[in-house]
């Protein structure tokens, strides 16, 4: 997909439905805490895969590989740098062979959890070798846009829209975590990043993860007044509460989630999902919102 077709798309449809949760969702399909997400999807192909049809029959126009933490600093932390190669591109191989007929497929790209200086230890450098092998492995095995989401920061931001524009021309989604001020956690608010992505060439940019969509809607608004692009809203469904035995439950359900996602969509985004609590029923009702 080229840059232009994806704007097309949104312009045409008014809106670009992603997918919802990932990781939650395969906790409550047998995936223990503690591990790679990544590995663990690896090694359950039947599970991602039943997983990324449902997201398909609900109505998803795009599903993100499972690819989030496969950059290779990230599986350095988990001891799984050697599988580098195979997770990004067995999983986005799969992804195609399991619903690329039917959506669109992002390779799915996040932080390192290694600050750049001066709040942490990544140089550009590091940062720019880290991010542009593992687009290029993405880009080879066929994605046909690029999502960098759960970004805490504009400096690594900045660094992943220089890598993606290094190694190819996908359209590029950027998504940051932040408070329901819009205060990043490192410094500066998304408004102000949201700028500097549309400078750099981003295609789509605002929010996921975060906090539930009830306490988004004065983000959205001002991202909307900020940049001429596509902006994102992909939040969770509201508050977690941890269990007795380590669960996260969210507070929000279906029905809710949808009716605030759908202000969301009346303050200005038009590329949507659901991050951490959401399922496939939550972007079914969604979709189902959107066409009443």
């Amino acid at each position: 997909m080229t840059r232009e077709e994806f704007r097309t798309k949104i312009a045409e449809k008014g809106y670009l439905l992603l997918d919802g949760g990932t990781g939650s969702v395969l906790r409550t399909m047998g995936m223990p805490a503690g591990v790679s997400t990544e590995k663990w999807a690896y090694e359950h192909p039947e599970v991602i895969g039943e997983l990324q049809r449902q997201y398909a029959q609900a109505g998803s126009d795009v599903i993100y590989a499972p690819t989030f933490a496969a950059n290779r600093i990230s599986l350095e932390n988990m001891g799984i740098a050697d599988m580098i190669v195979e997770l990004n591109q067995t999983m986005v191989k799969r992804t195609l062979e399991n619903v690329g007929d039917k959506v669109l497929v992002a390779g799915d790209i996040s932080t390192t959890g290694k600050a750049m200086e001066p709040y942490g230890p990544m140089t550009y450098e590091g940062l720019m070798d880290n991010y542009k092998e593992q687009i290029k492995l993405l880009a080879d095995a066929g994605v046909e846009l690029l999502v960098a989401e759960t970004l805490m920061s504009a400096d690594e931001a900045t660094v992943i829209c220089d890598a993606a524009r290094a190694v190819c021309n996908l359209p590029l989604i950027i998504s940051f975590t932040c408070e329901g001020d819009g205060t990043l956690y490192f410094g500066g608010t998304i408004a102000e990043a949201a700028a500097v992505m549309e400078a750099m060439g981003a295609d789509a940019v605002g929010v996921n993860c975060s906090v539930g969509p009830d306490q988004l809607d004065a983000v959205i608004r001002q991202l909307s007044e900020t940049v001429s692009i596509p902006i994102v809203a992909k939040p969770n469904a509201g508050l977690p509460v941890i269990t007795e035995t380590g669960a996260a439950v969210y507070s929000m359900g279906e029905e809710e989630f949808a009716k605030n996602v759908q202000h969301l969509k009346e303050c200005g985004a038009s590329v949507i999902g659901g991050c951490c609590g959401t399922t496939p029923d939550y972007i079914r009702r969604v979709r189902e919102s959107f066409a009443e």
